[in-house]
């Protein structure tokens, strides 16, 4: 196994991003009309905190079947699952198809003795400029090797991220309660300088043990009402 279960589960988060597509009708609809559902939107939003805590990121031009992104972190998936339905019965949410969705829980890394600054990411609360989210799943071989092995090629792994310090990162355990294994979301003010990152880890020998790592939905971080407002 990638890890052992905690004996307590306490503290750990049930963290969920999920992306919207609008509906072509919607953009038809009168303006009048239009800022009066998205508050209704909106408001399920702000109803829900502090129990649910909820992001908003624009992803409008970089993903071609998602328009709204909202990164919310909470403790309890039927309290997260509650106020999806609730936010897809208010009139905006009607237009809206969720087209994406990626879960799972925080827990700590078996491989490092202690969190990093930039793996803190969850308890801060000011964002930066771009979100990445980014699912993937290791293959057999990686969880036939001894313990030793992988965490030799993690060292590697890790020694690379620690140069890009900069650049935030939160890890989702989402084995056996999804079609991925983990979800690792990157926050960055600087987009090339993350993407230099990214090809960096690639050379590490951990990337042969990486079966599949798609779709990557990035976003823009943006208040809520005006992520709303550039759906239209």
């Amino acid at each position: 196994m990638e890890q052992q279960i905690p004996k307590s589960t306490e503290g750990q988060l049930f963290v969920q991003y999920m992306a919207f597509k609008a509906a072509p009708e919607w953009r038809r609809m009168p303006q009048a009309a239009r800022d009066d559902l998205r508050a209704a939107f909106a408001e399920v939003v702000q109803a829900a905190a502090p129990a649910i805590t909820t992001y908003a990121y624009s992803t409008i031009g970089m993903k071609l079947n998602s328009d709204l992104l909202l990164w919310r972190k909470g403790t309890s998936p039927v309290a997260m699952q509650e106020m999806t339905s609730r936010l897809l019965q208010t009139g905006m949410g009607l237009y809206l198809e969720p087209t994406y969705s990626f879960f799972g829980y925080t827990r700590p890394s078996s491989y490092t003795k202690r969190p990093t600054t930039q793996e803190q990411a969850i308890d801060i609360e000011d964002r930066q400029t771009y979100l990445i989210v980014y699912p993937f799943t290791k293959t057999a071989d990686w969880y036939m090797m001894s313990r030793d092995a992988r965490q030799g090629m993690m060292n590697e792994h890790i020694r690379v991220g620690h140069e890009y310090a900069d650049v935030r990162q939160i890890l989702l355990y989402t084995t056996g309660i999804d079609d991925h294994e983990f979800i690792v979301a990157y926050e960055t003010d600087d987009l090339p300088r993350f993407q230099a990152l990214v090809i960096d880890l690639r050379a590490t020998e951990a990337r042969r043990y990486t079966l599949n790592d798609t779709p990557i939905i990035t976003g823009i971080s943006r208040p809520l009402d005006e992520a709303l407002s550039m759906i239209g």
